[in-house]
C-alpha cells in the first residue's frame, strides 16, 4: 500500500511539473500577452492538443472537463512570472484590479527600479500605470493599477 501511494505521489507530481511546463513554455505564443484574448486562445490550443474538437460545445465540454482547480491553477501559471534575476514575481491577471509584484525571497522593501526593471522585462510597463506615485506599497508587495479597465 506504502508502494501505491508513493507512486501516486510521484505520478501526481510528475503531471503537475508536465503542466507547469507545459505553459511556461507556450504562454508567450498567444499575443496580445496580458489580455483575455491571449488565455482563450491559449485554452483552445489546449482542447485542441488534447483532441477536443473545434466546435464550441467541444470547447466547452474541455473547459468543464479541467475543471474550476485546474483551470484557476492554469490561469495563475498563465498570468505569472519569476523573475530570478531580479528575486521577483509578476502576478498580472488582467481580471484582477491590480497587477501584483513581490519578492522571490524573504519579504523585503521592493525598490522602484526593480520594480520598473520587472515591468518592462515582462512587457508590462505599456500597460500599467508605471508612475511610482500611482502605485501602493504594502510590505512587501506593491500593487501597480492596469492602465485604463481591466479585463475579465
Amino acid at each position: 500500500m506504502v508502494e501505491a501511494q508513493s507512486n501516486n505521489d510521484l505520478q501526481g507530481a510528475l503531471l503537475h511539473f508536465a503542466v507547469q511546463e507545459l505553459v511556461r513554455h507556450q504562454r508567450e505564443e498567444f499575443p496580445p500577452l496580458w489580455t483575455r484574448e491571449s488565455w482563450a486562445k491559449f485554452l483552445i490550443w489546449l482542447a485542441l492538443q488534447c483532441g477536443a474538437g473545434v466546435q464550441q460545445q467541444e470547447l466547452e465540454a474541455f473547459a468543464h472537463a479541467l475543471g474550476p482547480v485546474l483551470t484557476g491553477r492554469l490561469r495563475r501559471l498563465f498570468f505569472e512570472r519569476e523573475l530570478g534575476d531580479l528575486d521577483l514575481k509578476v502576478m498580472a491577471d488582467p481580471a484582477e484590479a491590480q497587477v501584483l509584484v513581490m519578492p522571490l525571497g524573504p519579504a523585503r522593501p521592493l525598490a522602484e527600479a526593480d520594480v520598473q526593471a520587472a515591468l518592462g522585462q515582462v512587457k508590462l510597463t505599456e500597460l500599467v500605470l508605471a508612475e511610482p506615485s500611482s502605485w501602493q506599497q504594502l510590505e512587501a508587495l506593491v500593487a501597480i493599477p492596469w492602465r485604463g479597465a481591466p479585463e475579465a
